[in-house]
């Protein structure tokens, strides 16, 4: 599925949000508080746009993802060269690198996609050093009753109206729909990150809940 929407899977996803995309990845980098010379695993990169927002921080970052579809159509494009981020074919269950690695590991708007998500959350939490630092960006759920009600019974049902204007897939997009529609809301997300062995999970929330930032910390010992 994913490789199919490949092609033009970043400037759908520009169109859908309005640019918000371009916030959302910022701010995620911002959450990490990485440092030259760390080492960072982007994982679920998708193109490796989001890894090349975090290459800004000076940290050498690593991207994974499961799409070979998706890792060619970011490896032809201008700002994944500029950036020299290395791009991996790596399966979330079950990831290709040794434990302890990284000093971050971040997930963004790949979380839901996978198999079994404790399973990735235990694995990212294996590849990270002690002390190393989790973010999660992933849709969520509205903060009001208003804004809810307006995200699920409209913005959510207009999805895939939206995409078939600027997607090479637009029937790939009533699973993203069916899939934020199940998944946990900020508690829920941050319950399961907890049960993962993960220490101190928090959330922020961005643009009224639709998006939260997940962040937590692997412990020392």
């Amino acid at each position: 599925m994913f490789d199919g929407v490949a092609r033009r899977y970043d400037i759908t996803n520009t169109v859908m949000t309005g640019g918000l995309d371009r916030v959302w990845r910022t701010a995620t980098r911002k959450a990490l508080q990485l440092k030259a010379g760390q080492r960072v695993l982007d994982l679920a990169c998708g193109t490796g746009v989001s890894t090349a927002e975090l290459a800004k921080s000076g940290a050498y970052c690593v991207g994974a993802d499961f799409s070979l579809g998706m890792l060619r159509a970011g490896m032809q494009t201008e700002r994944v060269r500029r950036a020299a981020v290395p791009l991996v074919a790596a399966d979330a269950l079950h990831l290709p690198f040794a434990d302890q690695s990284f000093d971050a590991v971040l997930i963004s708007f790949g979380l839901r996609n996978v198999a079994d998500v404790p399973q990735a959350l235990r694995e990212m939490l294996r590849v990270t050093k002690p002390g190393g630092r989790l973010a999660i960006c992933e849709f969520s759920t509205p903060t009001t009753t208003l804004m809810r009600r307006a995200y699920f019974d409209v913005v959510l049902k207009a999805l895939p109206h939206l995409a078939a204007s600027s997607a090479s897939n637009a029937e790939a997009y009533d699973y993203l729909a069916e899939s934020i529609r199940a998944w946990p809301d900020q508690q829920g997300l941050a319950e399961l990150i907890d049960d993962a062995g993960w220490i101190s999970p928090q959330w922020r929330n961005l643009t009224g809940g639709i998006v939260a930032i997940h962040r937590a910390t692997r412990p020392l010992v």
